[in-house]
């Protein structure tokens, strides 16, 4: 459980437009702005750094500090840049001790499933609702020993104590098949292939068998004509 918050100091915001949050984003801090509890939009800048290293963390629970006082947030939206690793805008969404809010829980996997099988995970994350300052960071399914043709949806997963799931318990988010060897494999792509009309140019190596065969067969036709002659 995410009980301990993460304290970012902020500073007022004044100007805006995309010519004030570049030159923000110059002085390496993020623009953002908190909301929420019916409270008037709060339009903040946040320390660059601090605030990229406190969102690796899912679902953080952070302490806004301004002008001295603090305020609960979650991160509701975040904005990167397309190429740069650089977040241009973060709306937090204010939070109050006890309330509970509804985010989303990351899967993760334990154990080994059965031999020559796979495991696919359908959803990598559930839709919970917690109270803010008991976020989980991941929910834990164990696949130890599970054979192929096993499902588990979403509403067996055993979530931690406090946490409601808002997901669709009918919801696939594991399922284990049956290992597919690589000659089926191979199989299943050539047929596919042909069912769709493409064609390949014969390896160097099928090329070479081709030919031996093809010479194996005129040296056949050859001899038997040999012996048509004979018998003449």
């Amino acid at each position: 459980m995410a009980n301990d918050t993460i304290k970012l100091q902020a500073e007022a915001r004044t100007k805006f437009g995309k010519g004030a949050a570049r030159q923000i984003r110059r002085d390496h801090k993020i623009p953002a702005v908190m909301y929420g509890h019916g409270a008037e939009p709060l339009h903040i800048t946040l320390v660059g750094h601090d605030a990229m290293m406190a969102l690796k963390n899912p679902n953080a629970l952070l302490t806004i500090v301004l002008d001295g006082s603090e305020q609960l947030a979650l991160a509701k939206d975040v904005q990167r840049d397309p190429i740069k690793p650089v977040i241009e805008h973060i709306d937090l969404v204010i939070v109050r001790k006890g309330e509970k809010v509804i985010v989303d829980v990351s899967v993760h996997l334990e154990g080994e499933a059965a031999p020559e099988t796979l495991v696919n995970l359908d959803n990598s994350s559930l839709q919970v609702e917690v109270e803010a300052t008991h976020i989980p960071e991941s929910v834990t399914v164990s696949v130890e020993g599970l054979e192929a043709g096993t499902l588990i949806l979403a509403g067996a997963i055993e979530l931690p104590a406090g946490a409601t799931l808002v997901t669709d318990p009918e919801a696939l988010v594991v399922n284990v098949t049956q290992q597919i060897s690589a000659e089926a494999l191979e199989a299943e792509l050539a047929e596919a292939e042909a069912e769709a009309g493409i064609e390949h140019e014969p390896s160097e190596e099928e090329a070479a068998e081709i030919e031996a065969e093809a010479a194996a067969a005129d040296g056949d036709d050859a001899e038997g004509d040999g012996e048509k002659s004979e018998d003449a």
